[in-house]
């Protein structure tokens, strides 16, 4: 008698192990490639916008970290340009002319805002606050200015156009490398941009981590 029973054998049916497609999966809508789609385009619309933001005010943050005490300039009409800085905050005195002296708006301000160029020149300007009540045909200007100072054609969002609109009332485009001194803008009230563009950097980062998460899930 052998002292070892038999072993049993196995065969494997490969037929039955083959994967079986539940019918009811089939039946399940196909992913939603278009939302989807619409998803990521939206994200990268969002992230570019953000960073555009934060370029458009870059400047006026940069701003914020200038000295609070002003650089004298003394008198803006002999002045020389080659001495200014851009986005430097400064004082100095002049006389303001009446050519081409613009007279405008912002919204959501009471108070209204006068442009003209210092008396005797074309390439420096002063942009000055008239307090809301203030404004009339005989309002006459200071002649102390103490703000920011900046090349014309970086303004910025808040004088966009408005070279334009001088070039319209005197039929002169503005003097190639004006500057324009803001009157009464000091560097700490440039903070609260400081803050804007850290918000609009966390949300161009933000989406676009979300964009590659979503990337590597649909690869």
């Amino acid at each position: 008698m052998s002292a070892h029973a038999p072993q049993p054998t196995f065969e494997l049916d490969l037929d039955s192990d083959k994967e079986k497609v539940d019918p009811e999966l089939l039946d399940l809508p196909d992913p939603p490639r278009q939302e989807r789609r619409t998803t990521t385009v939206l994200l990268a619309v969002v992230a570019a916008a953000s960073l555009a933001m934060v370029g458009a005010l870059s400047r006026d943050a940069a701003y914020s970290l200038a000295p609070s005490t002003p650089t004298e300039l003394g008198d803006l009409q002999t002045a020389s340009a080659s001495s200014f800085s851009a986005n430097s905050f400064v004082q100095g005195e002049a006389r303001l002319g009446g050519v081409g002296a613009l007279r405008y708006e912002h919204p959501f301000e009471s108070d209204t805002y006068r442009l003209a160029p210092v008396a005797g020149r074309n390439d420096v300007w002063v942009e000055i606050r008239v307090p809301a009540g203030e404004e009339s045909a005989r309002y006459v200007p200071g002649t102390k200015f103490e703000g920011r100072l900046i090349p014309f054609e970086q303004g910025g969002l808040r004088h966009r156009g408005i070279a334009d609109s001088v070039q319209s009332l005197t039929n002169q485009p503005v003097a190639q490398n004006a500057w324009l001194l803001v009157d009464g803008q000091a560097p700490s009230d440039s903070r609260g941009i400081v803050a804007l563009c850290v918000m609009f950097l966390g949300f161009a980062i933000w989406n676009v981590r979300t964009l590659l998460k979503l990337r590597r899930k649909v690869s």
